[in-house]
């Protein structure tokens, strides 16, 4: 019976390896031809190169039009750390207020906000340019960066809401016969004890803006203001000859910061997830 059980464990984990490493092959393959010869990138399918060369970051990194890829970087993290930080903060706001306080149509306002996460974004993607071209937003960073800072994620609200009903009521009670208004309580409290959440925000957050190549490419035309998304894009021709070496060499560098912020944030994240009801 025991040897049964064990070989039933190693089967598993064999198992649950093999899908691993097929879930991963794209990627291997990815970074493997960022250093073939570009005659090898498609003839050549093993994931060890048989020639290895540079020449696909240095050509990739040079940019378009002059401006080199560092810029599309710096861009991307620029929209990408403001986008985290007005989640952060009026997201948390926002749930605290749905959360600990009381107010008139709570509840039919709470329904109308989860309401709005089942909206397609195409169906609201045309009257926002509309919007955004009156202000003359367009060709600039603010239509990815302004909703943010107005709880525009209702999915965020949702998960840091729930996170907030976990917290016990009592330290909220405890802390206003100690003389603490409510700003106190959100600020020196209830934050504090929701910082999963928080980093599950920001790592969510992150991810979807640095990612995000839609709403980049409807909203940024100049070059100047490229990110990193719409840098790779301008790499492929589909009318003419593309360079596949630099366009694959600068995705595989696209993909550092994600991967970084999300296994160093991995505990929390987790942690996050499973406190908040969601699965």
């Amino acid at each position: 019976m025991v040897n049964g059980i064990a070989y039933g464990k190693i089967a598993r984990h064999t198992f649950i390896i093999l899908i691993g490493l097929l879930m991963l092959y794209p990627v291997l393959w990815l970074i493997s031809a960022s250093f073939k010869p570009n005659t090898l990138i498609f003839s050549d399918t093993s994931l060890w190169p048989k020639e290895f060369t540079f020449e696909h970051y240095r050509d990739g990194w040079k940019g378009l039009q002059g401006i080199s890829f560092g810029r599309f970087f710096a861009n991307s993290a620029e929209i990408s750390v403001l986008s985290v930080l007005g989640n952060l903060i009026t997201c948390s706001l926002t749930a605290f207020a749905f959360a600990r306080l009381e107010f008139k149509f709570k509840k039919f306002w709470f329904g109308v906000m989860l309401l709005t996460i089942m909206l397609p974004y195409h169906v609201t993607l045309v009257p926002q340019y509309i919007v955004y071209n009156k202000l003359a937003w367009i060709n600039t960073y603010l239509p990815l960066i302004v909703p943010k800072w107005l709880a525009h994620d209702s999915f965020f609200i949702m998960l840091m809401v729930q996170f907030i009903r976990g917290i016990p009521k009592e330290l909220d009670e405890s802390a206003t016969i100690d003389g603490c208004s409510q700003v106190h309580i959100y600020w020196r409290i209830v934050l504090p004890l929701m910082v999963p959440a928080l980093i599950t925000t920001a790592i969510f957050t992150f991810m979807w803006a640095w990612d995000d190549f839609f709403s980049q490419m409807i909203y940024l035309n100049r070059v100047q203001l490229f990110t990193v998304q719409l840098g790779i894009r301008s790499l492929f021709d589909p009318s003419g000859q593309s360079d596949w070496g630099a366009l694959l060499a600068m995705s595989v560098l696209s993909l550092a910061p994600v991967l970084t912020i999300f296994f160093s944030l991995q505990r929390y994240f987790l942690e996050g997830i499973s406190t908040t009801g969601l699965k």
